[in-house]
């Protein structure tokens, strides 16, 4: 049942009735100081990353020179290592490359590459520039060009993504392209290995969360019910075809988990009776173990344990996709609703403030937008494998305000019909923390398939719009699949 923390019981349940569900790349990243508070944790083998973020290791000179980085032996030729105010940087140092300079491996990755993610600026106040990521399989003996050329036109880092899905040995160089002395600073040079994450065959893994209330009330958030959810839905995953129906699993989200599934991920919940730990051998369930944690309307706050888990997880890699519902949308009764639970988790956590760069308003909109981000054709959420976004549709959600001063990576998506696109009035947004990577959008109707537990109120969102497209793009792009 809906309800808000300061209304009394009557009209709690009379705006309740009232509200009900009718039936009806390129982002920027933030600069993490060493003090925030994260604590680093060793990822289990499934995200499968390799990052160079040019925090070690010193070279002051633009003449071509191998210097010895956290990943191995690199070759700077026409370029450094700057640690200046004009040198953009997530953390303290950043490589800086002029002219036709390039950024070359000297050892292999073993494991192939299913995805390259690379941050890039400008420097200081030069003007835009342009550059390629190229790949040898031959231990530099050739190489050959990956995706487009890029420019990068942003003097905040701009994230951009590389789909490669070679196997065997591979190493990277990054090549400057327009000749100008223009200067680039590129940072956290990302490689997925193909054989053991991305691609390749075995896809990624997805964990849905069941431990906030999810199916309180009217709710049904879940992959598949089961009476109680479980952690591996029913029938198997394995027996999935193309052919298969989202009513093969009963959840109000089991299209998504079907989606997934057919792709070749894997997708599991995370029972009532799971905990949200990160770096903890002992739970199975540990979100070390997992790509993308999916957290669709929760109705219980999240521990000061949880929120911290939480934070790891996204700071070391991990994808999060977060759903929220509109204000005064509290499902079971705890005086808690999900724009509530969401913001205590990024203002209230006791390491850093908002660190997503976004708060979810306390507000209640119905309406169908088609104010999609203008001026990103490459965006691949927007723009992703999946399909071109051009519409999303509410009823009954919130809105968000972002915040590029507390994360400068923020970037809005998609805004309320009519209005201008700046940092209020959005429906969905995206940034990146860390090496990990956050989606946000508030209402829970879009992904909602219309099926579910009986007697639930349920509403066909997922098939309608572009919904399919921007829930599919946004998970591949949370699990460094785009």
């Amino acid at each position: 049942m809906k309800t808000i923390k300061r209304l009394l019981p009557f009209f709690v349940l009379v705006f309740f009735i009232a509200c009900k569900k009718q039936a009806v790349t390129e982002t920027p990243v933030p600069e993490l100081p060493a003090a925030a508070g994260i604590v680093p944790v060793t990822a289990a083998a499934t995200l499968a990353t390799t990052t160079e973020n040019f925090e070690t290791g010193t070279k002051a000179a633009y003449a071509a020179a191998d210097v010895t980085l956290t990943t191995g032996v690199w070759n700077l030729n026409d370029a450094l290592i700057g640690n200046t105010s004009s040198d953009r940087k997530n953390g303290t140092q950043s490589a800086r490359v002029r002219n036709s300079g390039k950024l070359t491996m000297k050892f292999n990755l073993t494991n192939g590459a299913a995805t390259v993610t690379v941050l890039h600026a400008r420097y200081g106040s030069d003007a835009n520039s342009t550059w390629q990521l190229w790949y040898s399989t031959n231990s530099g003996g050739s190489y050959t060009q990956t995706g487009g050329t890029i420019t990068t036109s942003s003097t905040t880092l701009q994230s951009s993504s590389f789909t490669v899905n070679i196997s065997g040995t591979i190493r990277f160089e990054i090549r400057k392209t327009d000749g100008s002395s223009n200067r680039i600073n590129f940072d956290d040079i990302s490689i997925s290995d193909f054989g053991t994450g991305g691609g390749g065959g075995s896809g990624k893994k997805f964990l849905f969360d069941a431990t906030k209330a999810e199916t309180a009330g009217n709710a049904d958030w879940v992959i598949d019910q089961d009476g109680s959810p479980q952690q591996v839905p029913t029938p198997a995953q394995s027996t999935i075809t193309a052919s298969t129906a989202e009513t093969y699993w009963t959840g109000a989200i089991s299209a998504w988990g079907i989606a997934l599934a057919k792709a070749g991920h894997t997708v599991t919940t995370l029972p009532a009776t799971g905990t949200i730990t990160y770096g903890n051998a002992s739970n199975a369930q540990d979100l070390s173990n997992y790509d993308v944690f999916v957290v669709d309307e929760p109705n219980i706050r999240f521990t000061a344990a949880e929120k911290t888990a939480i934070l790891n997880f996204v700071s070391n890699g991990g994808g999060l996709f977060m759903v929220s519902d509109h204000t005064v949308s509290d499902r079971n009764n705890d005086g808690w609703d999900s724009p509530d639970i969401w913001n205590d988790l990024m203002n209230n956590n006791g390491t850093v403030t908002n660190p997503f760069g976004f708060t979810i308003d306390l507000t209640n909109i119905t309406q169908l937008t088609s104010n999609v981000l203008t001026g990103n054709s490459s965006n691949p959420i927007l723009h992703g494998s999946q399909g071109n976004v051009t519409q999303l549709d509410f009823h009954n959600g919130a809105t968000l305000t972002l915040n590029t001063a507390a994360n400068p990576t923020v970037q809005g998506l998609i805004w309320k019909s009519g209005v201008t696109q700046n940092s209020s009035n959005l429906m969905s947004a995206s940034s990146t923390y860390g090496t990990g990577r956050v989606y946000v959008v508030t209402d829970s109707s879009p992904v909602d398939d219309g099926t579910g537990a009986a007697g639930n109120n349920l509403f066909n969102g997922w098939f309608t719009y572009s919904h399919i497209p921007l829930f599919m793009n946004a998970s591949l792009w949370l699990a460094k699949l785009q």
